[in-house]
């Protein structure tokens, strides 16, 4: 790269916000007050959404206001809990069991008709390697994309930056740290491709 090419791009940088780092996979200060409000407004809609509960009258316009632009089709059982909630994007017909945890610094993108079961984590976030940089209020962040027509037994935590394609089924307990390529079935703490599956 040239000397100019790099002083571009840092000074791009610099100029980026802390939210905008969040969202682009770079390092970011997650204290900024921009980023605060919003898990503020995060945390206190979670709150909201798990007291309603699912039969009550409410049910629909708090999840709306944890999860904006939410299709109508999805099911989401509380209790639930995510970091920001416009980070979530998810698909017609999406079923997500109780308990699950969606920490979505990052994009976290889950196609139509795709099962979550119990307990279910993804994480986006991913804190630095080195110890140092590690008790700095810092981080990176890597979406998550799980494709359509996937299941995901019950306490599946699938890792940062990784991909799941469509038509998947990943066991109970798997700890998802790589791609998983579509119509496969897969587990296991690291996850692996088991056989795959007819169309």
């Amino acid at each position: 790269m040239h000397m100019k090419q790099q002083k571009f791009f840092v000074s791009k940088i610099m100029e980026m916000t802390e939210w905008q780092k969040m969202r682009s996979g770079m390092m970011y200060d997650w204290t900024d007050p921009e980023i605060d409000r919003s898990l503020t407004r995060s945390r206190l809609a979670c709150e909201r959404f798990n007291k309603s509960g699912m039969d009550h009258e409410d049910y629909r316009e708090v999840l709306e206001a944890m999860i904006p632009s939410v299709p109508a089709s999805v099911t989401i059982l509380p209790p639930f809990h995510c970091d920001h909630g416009n980070g979530l994007h998810l698909g017609e017909g999406v079923f997500v069991n109780y308990n699950a945890m969606f920490l979505d610094a990052a994009d976290i993108t889950i196609g139509s008709h795709t099962l979550i079961g119990p307990n279910c984590s993804l994480y986006t976030p991913q804190h630095p390697i080195n110890y140092l940089q590690r008790r700095k209020t810092i981080e990176a962040a890597y979406p998550i994309k799980i494709g359509e027509d996937c299941w995901l037994g019950g306490n599946v935590t699938v890792c940062p930056g990784v991909t799941i394609g469509d038509r998947c089924v990943i066991g109970a307990g798997s700890v998802v740290t790589h791609d998983i390529p579509s119509d496969c079935m897969a587990a296991g703490n690291p996850c692996r491709v088991i056989k795959q599956l007819k169309k």
